[in-house]
């Protein structure tokens, strides 16, 4: 089978298995929610790989996005007006605005400083959010909001009270975000991020604004990132600092690596490995990112391509 024919087979047992996810986990010993969390999660992989794996730049501090995005739409949510919608656009344009002014400052840093910088920047978010009780309600999270009915005008979309339809409505949203993604990496702007990622000096030389093309794929990747912790924060009704955590950050990356850096879907894969390792372990002890941490370590040895990598070298 030639390449093109394996990609299009994967890409539709892909999708017919998220599809039809909400119907088949129960019998695997899963559940509705743990389906969402995987989508929502490998969303947030899928935005940091846009930078790590197709621009070469790392970041530690994209939990900072993710955080935002949620405090933004919980806030929205609880003290403006009870509107989904809303509150999602305005989460995902308060991380951008907050990725762009960030990126501004960072953007002419490389390697660990960047990463330094950047956990540095989420860390003050992080303790904004920790300390302004009043607003966020601290260390105990904002609570005492829901995610509501979305109005289509013509009907309305009941996601406040069934979970198989708010993760039908995170299913759409994701589709739309991979399929954005897609197109930007398949465009003359894609091209020039793997140019920067394989070669920078090279692609300087060849008159590419490398600074530009990385505090654009920079914000574009908070944007994801914050669209990620919106739906996380409506699945679970509730947002606490820990969400702003530089750890989180890190969670993302190990997705991303276990699952393949350099590859599109591998961070979902990665995504998903952790997310059910985390909720099947830690029913049995409170350890559990020790056993994730022994997985993680033996895939860099041992499969440096993650476990995608893996699959496609079964299937070639």
């Amino acid at each position: 089978m030639s390449e093109r024919n394996t990609k299009i087979l994967w890409n539709i047992v892909l999708w017919l298995v998220l599809l039809t996810m909400p119907y088949w986990m129960s019998a695997v010993g899963g559940y509705t929610g743990l389906a969402t969390r995987v989508l929502v999660l490998g969303l947030a992989a899928m935005s940091v790989n846009f930078l790590l794996g197709f621009t070469g730049v790392l970041s530690f501090g994209h939990a900072a996005y993710f955080g935002l995005g949620a405090y933004g739409v919980g806030m929205i949510l609880k003290y403006i007006t009870p509107s989904t919608t809303l509150g999602i656009l305005v989460g995902v344009l308060v991380g951008a605005i907050a990725a762009a002014i960030v990126g501004a400052l960072i953007v002419k840093l490389r390697g660990i400083y960047f990463a330094m910088v950047t956990i540095a920047f989420g860390q003050m978010f992080y303790f904004i959010a920790f300390r302004w009780n009043t607003v966020t309600g601290g260390d105990d999270g904002l609570n005492g909001w829901r995610r509501m009915p979305i109005d289509l005008g013509f009907t309305q979309v009941d996601i406040s009270s069934n979970g198989n339809t708010y993760y039908y409505l995170v299913l759409f949203l994701f589709a739309v975000s991979v399929g954005i993604m897609a197109l930007i990496l398949r465009s003359p702007f894609g091209r020039t991020l793997l140019a920067i990622r394989e070669n920078e000096r090279r692609a300087r030389f060849l008159g590419i604004p490398v600074e530009r093309h990385i505090l654009i794929a920079f914000v574009i990747s908070a944007v994801f990132a914050s669209l990620a912790g919106t739906l996380y924060a409506l699945l679970n009704n509730f947002v606490d600092p820990r969400s702003l955590h530089w750890t989180l950050s890190g969670n993302f990356v190990i997705m991303a690596v276990v699952g393949g850096m350099r590859s599109f879907w591998g961070p979902l894969i990665g995504a998903a490995i952790f997310v059910v390792l985390q909720d099947y372990v830690s029913s049995y002890t409170q350890n559990w990112m020790f056993f994730i941490g022994i997985f993680f370590v033996l895939i860099v040895l041992f499969f440096p391509r993650g476990v995608l990598g893996i699959i496609r070298r079964r299937l070639s």
